[in-house]
């Protein structure tokens, strides 16, 4: 059997300016789709434009959209914010122009299309997370700003709020562009080896095992025997075991309790 092709040794660069990658694209219903609701189109795609998520946009694995809140802005400046009900600090997106942008974001979707609030009072996003969205038909991101967006938009379009963890950004779009850089490297056809996902960290629960490459030797450091062994049972009983001793020592809350206490 031919051996499949690692991804890692891939030197992948996409061939067209950034924005280019976005423009003039028909939203092809067979193609996973990321909608990005936002006062900041032009951040986009960002760090998603390039290496293996980059080309993969190019070749039309996936596709993304943006949708400029600025657009549904209300008056002659195209206010988007207004000041909190009740009195406090900052300013609160409306809802009165949020929800029309998540109307037109949404035009088109079709199966199960879940839209995603960036905030850090969310779910944490994680790597199950990620598969589950790999396996939507798309989703719709709102990049919130300021304080906040409208409570009455989150509950009128069952909006699931998600959050990268615990810390507060400035805006949701560095957090959707991290989110779907982790989904859509899950889409079929996206890694040059599918099987890399397999034993990555938080794919089966644990956290990966070491990894080393030539030189065999480096500033006097080698790489462990057994990795050199040819023994392929040994090796993944010693790469089962370094995974585990690595989750214990750095995140014993993944293990389960009984091995935890072990």
């Amino acid at each position: 059997m031919k051996p499949t092709r690692s991804h890692g040794r891939q030197s992948v660069s996409a061939s067209l300016k950034p924005r280019e990658l976005m423009q003039d694209k028909p939203a092809y219903r067979d193609v996973w789709q990321a909608r990005i609701v936002t006062l900041f189109p032009d951040l986009f795609p960002g760090v998603l434009g390039a290496s293996l998520t980059g080309k993969a946009l190019q070749d039309g694995l996936w596709q993304l959209h943006t949708h400029d809140l600025r657009r549904f802005g209300i008056g002659k400046h195209r206010n988007v914010d207004d000041t909190p009900a009740g009195g406090g600090a900052g300013m609160v997106m409306r809802a009165d122009v949020v929800g029309p942008a998540i109307e037109t974001a949404q035009q088109g979707s079709h199966g199960r299309w879940p839209i995603l609030y960036m905030s850090p009072r969310g779910r944490r996003f994680d790597q199950a997370m990620a598969a589950d969205l790999a396996t939507c038909s798309g989703v719709t991101m709102l990049c919130g700003r300021f304080e906040g967006v409208d409570e009455r938009v989150i509950e009128h379009y069952g909006i699931t709020e998600v959050s990268l963890g615990d810390f507060v950004m400035t805006g949701g779009e560095l957090a959707a562009q991290a989110m779907i850089d982790a989904t859509v490297r899950l889409l079929p056809g996206v890694l040059g080896n599918a099987a890399s996902t397999v034993e990555e960290s938080h794919s089966n629960g644990l956290l990966e095992h070491p990894q080393y490459t030539r030189p065999a030797t480096w500033e006097g450091h080698d790489i462990p025997s057994v990795l050199m062994s040819g023994n392929h049972k040994e090796i993944a009983k010693w790469r089962a075991a370094q995974s585990r001793e690595l989750t214990r020592a750095r995140r014993p809350d993944l293990l389960p309790p009984e091995e935890d206490a072990g």
